[in-house]
């Protein structure tokens, strides 16, 4: 197990969330998979860059996106949401204040630096 692979304990909160219908062939160790989403997420970097240990780059893509379109990462963040709500703190940029040299010059228009979603 490497440095920041999911612990028993994560994989268990996470594991009945996870699809398991089979289609024709038999799914890799979604542990695994999960793992080398985590570290593509986690180091920002390019999914062809993902280590051996995780297995194909394309498989943990594939994985990543069908989940993702199918509302899996929806369900996983609100459960664990449920879980512990005192763990998700978010920050937007109606409660920070910027030097006043990080503005605009005079007479320019400042953006805000977070993008409000309307549900």
């Amino acid at each position: 197990m490497a440095r920041f692979d999911l612990t028993d304990f994560e994989f268990d909160l996470i594991s009945p969330l996870l699809p398991d219908k089979p289609r024709g062939v038999a799914r890799v160790d979604d542990r695994r998979v999960l793992n080398g989403i985590f570290w593509v997420l986690r180091t920002g970097s390019p999914w062809r860059d993902l280590p051996e240990r995780y297995g194909p780059y394309t498989t943990v893509y594939n994985r990543f996106n069908r989940w993702a379109k199918a509302g899996v990462w929806v369900r996983v963040f609100e459960t664990l949401a449920e879980k512990s709500p005192d763990s998700m703190q978010f920050i937007d940029s109606s409660i920070i204040r910027a030097h006043q040299q990080a503005a605009a010059k005079k007479g320019g228009r400042i953006t805000p630096l977070a993008v409000l979603v309307e549900d």
